[in-house]
């Protein structure tokens, strides 16, 4: 009775094992989206082309809001002539609008790969802002930017990647908090216990 009784055990064993294989067989055989399922599904751009957010989700882009607006069409429309920031020539500046958000403030990596101290080639640098990396969840950049505001970005970025960009302060400083105490009573203390 006791050998039936190991048999059975035994089968059970194996049958629960070469499930769990043949699960995470089907689930290694599946492509990780890079973008909302919907969207993903339909033009594999990455999340960072319609939302704010590169992760996905939360306000649009412009052509985010465009293609919402169109009905959801298979590709997000293209905007042929709209600078990311027209007027921009500091390749800090542009690296601060088109890149921060994703790549950090100081190219540290969030969203992004990081890309402080990388040593990453201008060649590189260019083709990835150009072209984007799918993949990976960046968005193109080609037509966004004038020549000299690329060619300004790539100097940046590669200065950043070299260990050699300086960091411009932030954006908005907050002045230190200053706290002053005026007691009512001359004789009692503030501030304190």
């Amino acid at each position: 009775m006791q050998r039936k009784h190991r048999l059975i055990l035994a089968l059970q064993l194996t049958a629960i094992v070469g499930l769990a294989v043949l699960v995470l067989w089907a689930l290694s055989a599946v492509a990780p989206a890079h973008a909302l399922p919907e969207y993903a599904q339909r033009t594999g751009e990455p999340c960072a082309t319609c939302h704010v957010n590169p992760g996905g989700g939360g306000p649009r882009t412009l052509r985010g809001a465009l293609w919402a607006a169109k009905g959801r069409p298979d590709q997000a429309p293209a905007l042929p002539g709209v600078l990311l920031a027209p007027g921009v020539k500091s390749g800090a500046e542009l690296y601060e609008i088109g890149c921060a958000s994703c790549h950090g403030f100081a190219g540290e990596g969030l969203f992004g790969r990081e890309l402080a101290d990388t040593g990453l080639k201008t060649d590189k640098i260019r083709s990835n802002i150009l072209r984007g990396r799918a993949q990976s969840g960046m968005p193109a950049f080609e037509g966004m930017l004038t020549d000299a505001q690329l060619q300004a970005l790539v100097d940046y970025t590669a200065a950043l990647s070299a260990g050699k960009a300086e960091i411009p302060p932030a954006a908005y400083p907050l002045p230190r908090a200053e706290f002053r105490c005026q007691a009512q009573n001359p004789a009692a203390a503030c501030g304190g216990n």
